[in-house]
């Protein structure tokens, strides 16, 4: 049964400012059974926002048209500042940030890992739709991104089917 995530209304309301604020989200996940509220496993969401995290680092094989980049950059600014919308298909050609299944444990340690590296690794590479971005913007982005799929994470196992 596939879920349509821009209609799930129990997701938890999250404000990250700070990379180590995602990682303090992470760590209180880690804390007890952790269950998804949307298709994704929970260690398939944490695989997920991993593979960005590391794509700002290392580069990420996403082709995107022109037209796209050039309408997304328009709202650019609003990309980086406001709560990300829940529901976004992503089109065949970014399958490569489609997650494969990833238990809790592994993406937990895949997503401390890459956030560590960020913290002490200071070079950001373009992003593949949003282009240049400082340090600080890609933040701002991981951040947002973050309480998106984070949001869809709990530890109430009366909310959603899927465990870690």
């Amino acid at each position: 049964m596939t879920i349509r995530t821009a209609k799930v209304s129990n997701r938890r309301s999250l404000k990250l400012n700070t990379l180590d604020e995602i990682l303090a989200d992470v760590e209180f996940l880690d804390q007890a059974p952790v269950y998804s509220l949307g298709n994704w496993t929970p260690g398939q969401n944490l695989r997920h926002l991993t593979v960005l995290m590391l794509g700002c680092l290392d580069g990420i094989e996403v082709q995107v048209p022109f037209l796209t980049r050039a309408a997304v950059s328009l709202i650019k600014k609003r990309i980086l500042t406001r709560p990300m919308s829940p529901g976004l298909q992503l089109p065949r050609s970014a399958s490569v940030l489609l997650p494969d299944e990833t238990s809790w444990e592994d993406g937990v340690q895949q997503i401390c890992s890459a956030l560590k590296r960020m913290q002490v690794e200071p070079q950001r590479l373009a992003h593949p739709v949003l282009g240049e971005l400082t340090r600080e913007q890609w933040d701002q982005l991981h951040c947002r991104h973050c309480e998106l799929h984070l949001s869809f994470l709990t530890h109430d196992p009366a909310d959603s089917p899927s465990r870690r």
